[in-house]
């Protein structure tokens, strides 16, 4: 079979067409908050565990690894808040994306897949409703929510973790360890995390939900949207982390500067 060179653009423009669609329709009313809700519910079911097995080792290693560099500079003090501000600005969002995108996005692809290849969908058009801003819609909604509130719970547990590992391991100060949290952070760190959550909680929803909207060729088909959808958001999520987090040094200099 012979693929266009120009196939790759293509399903570009149709995620982006998808994405502004889906903008569009979140806006009309009625808004389907029961969807929502249990959606919201589902999602954070199929995620809160592995994010909590995940949160402890990623603040474990950033503490090690950063309090191992620093005091061969002799900056012990510094511990707490490097770690921190590694944790809040970039592990948490990242470690909360990849999680949203391989539990809770894979979950909805398979469920729009599913009502896909069933016409589903083509019977709910026929009907007059649209299936973006009836099934989308919800689960994008719902999926920014969680990846918002799952990001603060990262946040906390990596930071506890890497608390505990550095007093433990490193015979760190535990009172220099909190003291020394906002010498190198501040609060729109956190909230560039919080935005992060959002942004990649938006990212991972539309591309599942494109790609399962978009299924054919049976189950066979639908197995291969869900593993499409997951590569593409780990790639979306690394280039919207890089942007953002580039944008967010123009805009807020480092403490201290």
């Amino acid at each position: 079979m012979t693929v266009s060179p120009t196939a790759p653009l293509k399903h570009a423009g149709s995620l982006f067409a998808f994405a502004l669609d889906t903008g569009r329709a979140t806006f009309r009313r009625p808004f389907q908050v029961k969807e929502f809700l249990q959606q919201a519910w589902f999602v954070a079911s199929v995620t809160i565990i592995p994010t909590a097995l995940v949160a402890i080792p990623f603040g474990a290693v950033i503490a090690l690894q950063v309090g191992g560099l620093i005091k061969q500079f002799g900056a012990q003090a510094f511990t707490g808040s490097a770690a921190v501000l590694a944790v809040v600005r970039e592990a948490s969002p990242i470690a909360t994306a990849l999680l949203i995108a391989g539990a809770g996005g894979s979950a909805i692809c398979a469920d729009l897949g599913s009502r896909k290849i069933r016409e589903e969908l083509d019977a709910m058009m026929v009907l007059g409703i649209d299936p973006i801003q009836r099934l989308v819609v919800p689960r994008v909604l719902a999926t920014m929510l969680v990846a918002f509130f799952l990001n603060g719970f990262v946040s906390v547990v990596g930071v506890m973790g890497g608390y505990v590992f550095n007093v433990v391991l490193q015979d760190g100060t535990p009172g220099s360890y909190i003291a020394s949290f906002t010498a190198l952070a501040h609060l729109p760190d956190l909230w560039q995390g919080q935005a992060k959550a959002l942004v990649f909680g938006f990212i991972a929803a539309v591309v599942a939900a494109y790609k399962g909207v978009n299924a054919g060729g049976g189950p066979k088909g639908v197995g291969d949207a869900v593993n499409q959808s997951v590569v593409i958001t780990f790639m979306l999520l690394f280039v919207a982390n890089f942007s953002m987090t580039a944008i967010y040094f123009q805009l807020v200099p480092p403490k201290g500067a």
